[in-house]
């Protein structure tokens, strides 16, 4: 799967980083003419790790600002497509990406999809109710070959909202 990232990313070397990023996110900034109290880093990227949690590109959130007249999300848009420029040129990408890249790979071509439903028989997934949009569809895309999917989780016991959880992944689940 690495090797189909690494050339759907268009590189030879593929780096999955964490290591460095407040000073990267923070010369993001800075280099955006942003000031840093209005738009500290760790907001900016709070932004973008939650739109990546609903699959959406910098250019969706660019038109939807826009549309919205939000400054604020306006900023924080052009940082997104600024900053997934600098990982390309880097040849990285951050946990965000592994599974946003991971959906759109799945989801893009069939042939890889294919592979990996027919070599995952069976699906589980614990703590269920912590699981965001993204990994929604990841699990999806890889239990949909033999739609043998089993989800644990406990809807009282969900902690992660803040980093994008939906509880109605578990709520729901029937319904899908």
């Amino acid at each position: 799967l690495a090797n189909k990232l690494m050339i759907m990313n268009g590189c030879g070397m593929l780096t999955i980083t964490d290591r460095h990023m407040d000073g990267f996110n923070t010369e993001l900034v800075k280099s955006m003419g942003l000031d840093d109290k209005t738009f500290p880093a760790k907001y900016v990227l709070g932004i973008i790790s939650r739109e990546k949690d609903k699959m959406t590109t910098p250019d969706e959130l660019l038109d939807r600002a826009e549309e919205a007249g939000d400054f604020r999300l306006l900023h924080t848009a052009r940082a997104y497509k600024t900053y997934q420029t600098r990982l390309k040129e880097n040849n990285a990408l951050d946990f965000d990406d592994i599974i946003f890249r991971t959906v759109e790979l799945l989801q893009q071509y069939e042939d890889v999809r294919t592979y990996y439903q027919r070599k995952f028989r069976y699906v589980l997934v614990d703590e269920y109710q912590d699981t965001n949009s993204a990994q929604y569809l990841l699990t999806a895309l890889l239990a949909g070959g033999y739609e043998n999917i089993c989800v644990v989780g406990d809807d009282d016991q969900s902690i992660y909202r803040f980093r994008g959880a939906t509880i109605e992944n578990i709520l729901n689940f029937e319904k899908h």
